[in-house]
């Protein structure tokens, strides 16, 4: 089983950047080593109306993650 990885705040700033020089979903997951789903989903939640938001979007993706539950491991 593979292990999850996040978007890091690179990759979001790089498929901003992609984004706006038009580049294909495709081609952007490729550039940047990640499934061309993931990619997807990123510009699917965080696009605005303004458009996707790299900044935007990782203060969201960190917010979530700082209230997340903590896995426990029962023993």
């Amino acid at each position: 089983m593979q292990k999850y990885n996040q978007l890091t705040q690179d990759q979001r700033y790089h498929i901003m950047a992609l984004k706006k020089t038009g580049m294909k979903q495709s081609f952007i997951a490729d550039e940047i080593r990640v499934h061309k789903s993931t990619v997807s989903r990123e510009l699917t939640r965080n696009t605005g109306a303004g458009g996707y938001d790299a900044k935007q979007a990782q203060k969201l993706a960190d917010t979530k993650k700082s209230s997340a539950k903590k896995h426990i491991k029962m023993r």
